[in-house]
């Protein structure tokens, strides 16, 4: 994208708080277009960029196709025991638990005596934290190749998925904090794992997350947690990222953005008109930072987009500023000794793989892996492979045995009860 059109795209996106006014007056259509595209933009975590030329396919025709994956795609149906937690400020968050199936459980069991010499330990549980504008559905397929091998605790953030809008948010305006997410994190494990060792797992926002987790309670990694996944995540300096836009066009959607979105998040429900009217540039975005590799299964695409449109346009606003102020490289010190994997794709827009290979550069017995050909979703593009390498640690965190094997990778054949 050349400097003139970045800067084209950013008169767009700034204009969208005009739009939304005339919008009253019957310009719907333009509003509702030039919204999308802001909000296409925020919410696949990109400042900006667009792809346009899918505008010239037959609109009714792609949204056949979208309707036909939506009821074909198999991709996040699967479920497990659910429970609630609650946050320092009232907020309801919503987790599910897949236990371990008991013909494993004999085998983890001599595994763990072995491991942390109890007669009868508590079992390893891995906890999952998903990203910015997703939920627990976006690790379907790791959860599918762990499902019932090992227990596994998988939540929403707050006012992401199931879980409720943040009270402090919706009921006091104050913002999103990274920290506030850590604490939250905090709640689920005491709710859904009150005992044993963990593993943490994070992707992106999920990551840091599980930083801000470390950094308010020490003790607990200390005492408790046992090995540390971080996937396509950072531990600070966000505000540099350039999202594959030449320098120019960067600076100047970094100016607009906070403005836009406040105003368009006042605005919801015409916003989200907006997103709908504009669903085939949406899906464009979404593709373009969240993957990396053209062939994407449609039906992964288009789950990715269905996650992503489903977080309603003021939580993107209300978090998007945590993410400038997100530092927690100090954090990562409680991390070390501990079996952690750093994994990334090195062609990701979002949170480019240097950030990843800055933390392994801070815990120098982590072990890290930069996959060539992958974007910000690395695990629904790459599954296997992330897959593997989770698996991995999870037996150097004594989570599984050495020896264990997991199911197909996003078998859906259980998908209708609960781990």
């Amino acid at each position: 994208m050349s400097e003139s059109n970045a800067e084209a795209v950013v008169s767009a996106v700034a204009s969208a708080t005009e739009a939304a006014t005339e919008a009253a007056a019957g310009g719907w259509r333009r509003a509702t277009g030039i919204a999308g595209v802001a909000i296409g933009v925020v919410a696949a975590g990109a400042a900006a960029g667009v792809a346009i030329e899918r505008l010239t396919v037959g609109r009714g025709m792609r949204q056949k196709a979208r309707l036909a994956l939506d009821s074909a795609g198999p991709y996040g149906g699967l479920r497990g025991n659910p429970g609630k937690a609650y946050a320092d400020d009232g907020t309801e968050l919503y987790y599910e638990v897949d236990d371990v199936k008991p013909a494993a459980e004999s085998a983890l069991t001599r595994r763990r005596r072995r491991l942390f010499g109890r007669k009868e330990p508590a079992p390893v549980t891995v906890v999952f934290s998903h990203g910015y504008c997703l939920n627990q559905d976006s690790w379907h397929f790791q959860r599918a190749a762990l499902r019932g091998v090992v227990r596994t605790v998988h939540w929403d953030q707050r006012s992401h998925g199931r879980s409720a809008r943040g009270v402090a948010q919706a009921r006091d305006g104050r913002p999103i904090t990274i920290e506030e997410l850590g604490r939250d994190l905090k709640a689920v494990i005491d709710a859904a794992v009150p005992e044993g060792p963990i593993v943490l797992v994070g992707h992106s926002m999920g990551g840091m997350t599980v930083m801000a987790l470390a950094d308010a309670f020490p003790d607990l990694v200390r005492e408790r947690v046992v090995g540390v996944a971080l996937v396509g995540t950072s531990s600070g300096r966000l505000g540099e990222v350039n999202f594959g836009l030449p320098v120019a066009g960067v600076n100047a959607v970094r100016r607009v953005l906070p403005g836009v979105l406040k105003a368009l998040g006042q605005r919801a429900e015409l916003v989200e008109k907006g997103r709908r009217a504009t669903a085939d540039l949406f899906a464009g975005i979404i593709k373009r930072y969240s993957f990396a590799t053209r062939d994407v299964d449609p039906a992964v695409a288009r789950f990715a987009e269905r996650m992503i449109e489903s977080t309603p346009i003021d939580v993107v606003a209300e978090y998007y500023p945590a993410f400038n102020d997100h530092d927690k490289t100090e954090a990562l010190a409680h991390f070390a000794g501990l079996p952690v994997l750093v994994l990334a794709g090195v062609r990701d827009l979002v949170t480019p793989s240097e950030h990843s290979e800055a933390i392994a550069g801070l815990l120098p017995d982590a072990e890290l892996v930069l996959v060539p050909d992958a974007g910000h979703l690395v695990m629904l593009e790459h599954p296997e492979l992330v897959t593997d390498r989770l698996a991995d640690l999870l037996a150097r965190a004594g989570a599984v045995p050495a020896a264990a094997t997991v199911d197909g990778y996003g078998s859906t054949s259980s998908s209708t009860g609960p781990g």
